[in-house]
């Protein structure tokens, strides 16, 4: 059998898994668990020390995931807010921006994917569309996020992207996810999914102060400085924590102490080594580990919810 023929068999259109409580610890025993786990921990590595200027491979592979982000940010312009009824939160002109990346998202993948690779646009299709938020609710949170961590990790499993491009995933492709997240959350009014209010780390987002906590590791920066609003400002462009922290403090009004206490918190801590390994156990256990966060996950034959061999 060619190596086609096996591509083409091997895709399933992802469903539901986790539909219980009782489910999690199927989850968390399954093949997809470990492998989202070690993917994410291989990106946090690859970017340890690493400025967002700083030289690496960036592929015509990664190119593509870009002008694919940029087409998606190009439609906010089509759905302004609508203004004929107002809310704290939740417009939703949202959904139609939503219903055009569900309409669109088989078109974008088999434009970026080399036609080999056709075949698995059907599965990778629906971690792309639940990766900005949800329609019905008009929220977002970790879960939208951790689909798109899927995504790019279904990506290194048909071969597109490759262990090479891990710190452009990071520095390139995640942090101009980023961007248009803030961008959709600041027109859109997106609700919070499932805040944890002021204990949470933050309302939306978790990974860009995981991957950004490695940035700083080896640096002169102390974890102290990572909420100073100079630094901030000079520097955000530079390390995803910092722009992470930055769309809070533009966000929020109050002292940072009163509306993020967790990373208040994690200002005081002495090393940046010390942070991203704390990052890394409450990412597993505050969102991989939460009913309510990864209850709408999807599986299929690329990330399996079937237990580990052996």
């Amino acid at each position: 059998m060619s190596d086609d023929q096996q591509e083409q068999g091997r895709h399933t259109v992802p469903r539901r898994e986790i539909m219980d409580p009782k489910d999690m610890t199927k989850w968390q025993k399954s093949s997809a668990y470990m492998e989202i786990v070690s993917f994410v921990e291989q990106l946090s590595k690859s970017v340890e020390g690493k400025r967002t200027s700083s030289r690496y491979p960036i592929s015509p592979h990664v190119q593509g995931i870009c002008q694919l982000l940029d087409q998606a940010e190009s439609w906010i312009a089509e759905f302004p807010p609508d203004t004929s009824a107002s809310s704290r939160f939740g417009n939703r002109a949202f959904r139609q921006w939503v219903a055009r990346l569900e309409e669109q998202a088989l078109r974008l993948l088999c434009e970026l994917l080399p036609e080999k690779w056709h075949s698995a646009a059907d599965e990778l299709a629906p971690y792309l569309t639940m990766a900005f938020g949800n329609a019905t609710r008009i929220d977002y949170g970790s879960g939208h996020e951790l689909s798109f961590a899927m995504w790019l990790l279904c990506l290194c499993k048909i071969g597109f992207l490759e262990p090479a491009d891990s710190v452009a995933m990071v520095l390139v492709v995640f942090a101009q996810y980023l961007r248009l997240c803030q961008q959709l959350q600041r027109t859109y009014k997106l609700e919070p999914a499932g805040s944890h209010g002021v204990w949470g780390l933050d309302d939306y987002q978790f990974l860009p102060f995981y991957f950004g906590s490695a940035q700083f590791i080896g640096t002169p920066t102390t974890p102290a400085a990572g909420i100073d609003a100079r630094l901030v400002a000079e520097q955000g462009g530079e390390y995803m924590y910092l722009q992470a922290i930055g769309f809070i403090m533009d966000m929020k009004n109050g002292p940072f102490f009163e509306h993020s206490r967790q990373l208040y918190d994690i200002s005081g801590v002495a090393r940046w080594e010390k942070v991203n390994q704390g990052l890394g156990k409450m990412y597993k256990a505050e969102v991989l580990g939460k009913f309510p966060v990864v209850q709408h996950l999807v599986f299929g034959a690329l990330l399996a919810i079937s237990p580990l061999c052996g």
